[in-house]
């Protein structure tokens, strides 16, 4: 399956390779991100998580630790599951996935997401932000960092490592 070719549109906002971004309904004030457009969907770390029902509808509790080597911050969030579907990750394995509906706000803009979730414990970015999301909202410029989202100070309450 391809997808169609979409024209570059030089009206959209820019951003970098690497931006950070913010889900204030799961509370999480802020995760650096990649911003992939090799991957298709977005996909949130997670190093377990939990299914229950609420209010009769599947939902997920899952942790995360937002700081890349700072593993004493961890926040629990939750979130109805939208979706269980197979991904592909870039190694080629498959594994079932979660999926979650949130709003995302990369510097002044917010857009609704649908986030799978994975553990990338072991990766340097905590977050992929996916073609899809991204696909009609901006443009990325690979050489440049933080082009959207440099005001943006995350303040964890954890001491800075010795």
């Amino acid at each position: 399956m391809t997808e169609p070719k979409t024209p570059v549109d030089d009206s959209l906002p820019l951003i970098g390779w690497r931006e950070w971004l913010s889900f204030p309904d799961l509370g999480i004030p802020g995760i650096k991100a990649k911003i992939d457009t090799g991957a298709r969907s977005s996909c949130l770390h997670t190093h377990d998580y939990e299914i229950f029902e609420k209010d009769g509808a599947e939902w997920t509790r899952f942790h995360l630790h937002p700081l890349v080597d700072r593993s004493e911050l961890m926040l629990t969030c939750e979130a109805p599951v939208v979706d269980r579907r197979v991904v592909k990750d870039s190694g080629g394995h498959e594994e079932e996935r979660l999926y979650i509906e949130t709003t995302a706000f990369l510097g002044k803009f917010s857009f609704p997401i649908q986030l799978n979730l994975s553990n990338r414990e072991g990766m340097k970015f905590r977050m992929l932000l996916g073609r899809v999301d991204m696909a009609q909202r901006f443009t990325v410029a690979p050489g440049r960092s933080y082009v959207a989202s440099q005001d943006l100070h995350c303040q964890y309450d954890v001491p800075n490592p010795q």
